[in-house]
């Protein structure tokens, strides 16, 4: 005779885990939502500001003023924030559009080239600079700091090497690629519509698509996400060769801009466009962040430029201005990020 003794069932303690991770989900994006709010909410107090101190400021002219100059600091931020999200940082940004600027300028300098040849190079370009940032981060291990403040010298090196001091005439640029940068549909130029359709092919990625959240799952926990199968090194060389692509584009677009390229181009945006992304809610430690938040943050710094600029105030208050809000977007997020670890420590108590 057998005898069959049942185990006591064990509490279902993992059916709660789903729902603190689902809360705790909820109170990141509430949080990251609110800093985006705020951001937007400071603009408007910004431009109503300027508008009051000088009515021209808001005039055709002065609004489509902002949205060119805001539209390649919003696609760097855009490829930047991809990079960030992953808990890395790209220094040479601003050197690579010099780059690409000036090679997409000798290439049609003289020629009757289209425009998708021209935007087709630039990518090229930066993505060739991408490629090697990022294989050197990923599978070199090298830290992101080293490999691309490196970058930013070499890159530089090379563009002052080629150029030799020579300049890039608008004279010289055919008509097609200039009316890219002048031109507008409806009122609207076309580089901001290429730069909010770039933002929202990448804010769709990112929310939609897994490689996107494995990007946020990397930049929370590197170890986690390795432990879950995500494959790292090909998601952060991704991310670096995005960027660099993206950097690049921007170059070509820089061109079509301003029609006159020297091999200084974009020289110190690395600063704009970090401040830019940091002080949209994108965490400089990595995980947490939209694209969204960058763009707002870059109008934002180029708004401020416009303004003081409107307002006679001294250029240099521009930097300084950027530098105080990094620094106070640091602590901000600093600040947030252990309240938010205490908050959930608490729900997960209960």
């Amino acid at each position: 005779m057998s005898v069959t003794i049942e185990k006591p069932e064990k509490p279902d303690q993992p059916a709660a885990a789903p729902e603190t991770a689902r809360s705790a989900r909820s109170l990141v994006d509430a949080v990251f939502r609110a800093r985006e709010i705020s951001i937007a909410g400071a603009l408007v107090l910004l431009v109503l500001f300027t508008w009051i101190a000088e009515p021209r400021f808001l005039n055709d002219q002065g609004i489509k003023d902002l949205l060119l100059n805001a539209a390649i600091l919003v696609l760097l931020a855009v490829g930047q924030s991809v990079v960030v999200i992953t808990r890395n940082i790209d220094l040479s940004v601003g050197s690579v559009v010099g780059l690409s600027a000036f090679a997409c300028g000798k290439f049609v300098s003289g020629t009757d080239h289209g425009v998708l040849t021209v935007l087709a190079l630039g990518i090229l370009v930066g993505a060739a600079c991408g490629i090697v940032s990022g294989a050197l981060v990923s599978f070199g291990r090298v830290p992101a700091l080293v490999v691309t403040l490196g970058m930013l010298y070499i890159i530089q090196g090379v563009d002052y090497w080629w150029a030799q001091g020579e300049q890039i005439n608008a004279a010289d640029v055919p008509q097609p690629v200039l009316d890219l940068g002048s031109g507008s549909v409806l009122g609207i130029p076309y580089l901001p519509l290429i730069a909010f359709a770039a933002l929202a092919g990448t804010a769709y990625v990112l929310r939609t698509y897994r490689a996107g959240r494995e990007l946020h799952a990397i930049g929370s926990s590197p170890e986690a996400a390795r432990l879950a199968g995500v494959p790292i090194r090909r998601r952060v060389l991704a991310a670096y060769l995005f960027s660099g692509a993206v950097s690049g584009f921007a170059g070509a677009l820089w061109l079509a801009r301003f029609g006159t390229v020297v091999a200084d181009n974009a020289h110190g945006w690395e600063l704009t466009v970090v401040s830019a992304v940091v002080v949209g809610g994108v965490a400089i430690v990595g995980g947490t962040g939209t694209v969204w938040g960058a763009a707002l943050g870059a109008l934002l710094l180029t708004t401020i430029g416009s303004a003081l600029a409107v307002l006679k105030v001294d250029s240099f208050w521009q930097d300084a201005i950027a530098g105080a809000l990094l620094l106070a977007a640091i602590s901000v997020d600093r600040i947030v990020r252990v309240r938010m670890t205490r908050a959930l420590r608490k729900r997960s108590a209960r």
